[in-house]
């Protein structure tokens, strides 16, 4: 008995391991897709997008790397699983100097997928319930950080 609980921890373990190392490959490739959607806001870069699939920690890592690739700006990025909307925003030291705010960047834009949520100056997450109020929310993230930007 104790050596097939053995063997099925094993296999267990190496399925685990096989899942995150595909749900690294589908956020690189990700990367790609979303890296020439790279906007200025008063001088200060934006990447605000929609990537299907990913969960708030796959959204984490992934806006990490997109903040490192970007240098200095503000990241938001923003997917649905399973009906459950998960938004993440990152800004740079340089960005919340000219006076980004990832939390009340979040705050703006959560009730539009039906969730709310908050977070600091360089980085704050959200969920909600509307995945179809995915793109409004997108879209509403350029006005919001515009009032923001000194």
């Amino acid at each position: 008995m104790s050596e097939k609980l053995t063997h099925l921890l094993a296999e267990n373990k190496a399925l685990n391991s096989e899942i995150e190392s595909l749900k690294s490959k589908l956020a690189q490739d990700a990367i790609g897709d979303v890296s020439d959607q790279v906007s200025e806001v008063k001088g200060v870069k934006l990447l605000a997008a929609k990537i299907d699939g990913i969960d708030m920690n796959g959204l984490r890592e992934l806006g990490d790397q997109m903040k490192d690739k970007l240098g200095e700006g503000v990241v938001v990025l923003a997917s649905a699983v399973d009906g459950k909307v998960s938004l993440m925003a990152m800004a740079t030291k340089e960005a919340v100097g000219r006076g980004a705010h990832a939390g009340n960047l979040i705050k703006a834009i959560a009730s539009l997928v039906g969730g709310g949520g908050g977070g600091r100056p360089n980085m704050a997450q959200a969920g909600g319930r509307n995945p179809e109020g995915i793109d409004a929310a997108i879209a509403k993230v350029k006005e919001v950080l515009e009032g923001q930007i000194s």
